[in-house]
């Protein structure tokens, strides 16, 4: 009797060179705003993009959350959500927190829940659920994206450019992390990792995610972009952002599948490639307030 074989795993080379071509186009805009990241028109600009990246997940959100029958605002959500890297902005910028979270929080609060009283028109036995969704899609793209902010803000008088090494560094370690992953699974996945919630990923390619992610914060320090990380930081700063990332790679996967939609974005409006922009900082949003904890806690930077 024989034991039937499982079939080979390829690779999907078509859609891996649509998502090569399209990583490459943005990392050359990318790499542009960091190289000038010291001058404050390169800030306003990074503000910019965040703030449009927060309506693009709000809006993902908010389309899966009607998907199941929950009407939340995209645009209460995309107004309470800016108020967060607006304050992280505000206060680096002009200095003194003239913009205090508190009042980012009651201004959010007010956006979304007057709002909802004032210009809502959808039915009553839906606005507990539909205001916590709203709510829950400015705080996870609003803190996820203005924590990105913050870190794009640092200006230590000891290193040039201290906010978009930052945010190169975590953006390397987060994607090499993924790359890593994406491969490892590939070629060497057997055990399931979450079944459940996400059926491909797997033990053998979280281990290579986190290789990755110590693989990447070691080049950072070795071609000078954090050169003064040691290696308990490389090792620390790897795993806490690999870990983290995949938690939120799984969370973002868990709403998915709870709506049964394969895409973060419901109507086609895609990153070519790479899906929505939930599907792209899954693992950004929570690896973002982990590096900020780190370099604040460890090396004591504000």
């Amino acid at each position: 009797m024989t034991t039937p074989t499982q079939p080979r795993r390829s690779l999907d080379l078509k859609n891996l060179a649509t998502r090569v071509l399209s990583a490459v186009v943005f990392a050359a805009g990318f790499l542009t705003l960091l190289y000038f990241g010291a001058n404050p028109t390169a800030k306003l600009i990074f503000l910019l993009l965040m703030s449009a990246s927060i309506f693009m997940g709000v809006r993902e959100m908010c389309l899966i959350a009607r998907k199941v029958g929950i009407p939340s605002s995209i645009v209460a959500g995309t107004l309470a959500g800016l108020m967060f890297p607006l304050h992280f902005y505000l206060d680096a910028t002009l200095g003194g927190d003239p913009f205090p979270l508190w009042l980012a929080l009651a201004l959010a609060g007010a956006i979304i829940h007057f709002g909802a009283l004032l210009f809502s028109k959808d039915p009553l036995d839906h606005a507990l659920s539909g205001q916590a969704i709203t709510w829950l899609a400015a705080l996870y793209m609003g803190l996820g994206l203005g924590f990105q902010q913050k870190l794009f803000m640092f200006n230590d008088t000891t290193l040039t450019n201290t906010g978009a090494r930052l945010i190169l560094a975590l953006y390397l370690i987060v994607w090499f992390g993924d790359s890593a992953a994406y491969f490892a699974g590939n070629f060497l996945g057997k055990h399931k990792l979450a079944p459940r919630v996400s059926p491909k990923k797997t033990w053998e390619g979280a281990f290579g995610n986190l290789a990755g992610n110590i693989l990447a914060a070691f080049l950072l320090k070795v071609m000078g972009v954090c050169p003064e990380w040691s290696p308990v930081d490389i090792v620390s700063i790897g795993l806490l952002l690999g870990t983290v990332g995949m938690l939120g790679d799984l969370v973002e996967s868990t709403w998915k599948r709870s709506a049964n939609v394969k895409d973060s974005c419901m109507d086609g409006f895609t990153i070519p490639g790479h899906g929505g922009m939930l599907d792209r900082v899954d693992s950004l949003v929570f690896a973002a307030p982990a590096l900020y904890a780190y370099v604040h806690l460890v090396h004591g930077l504000n």
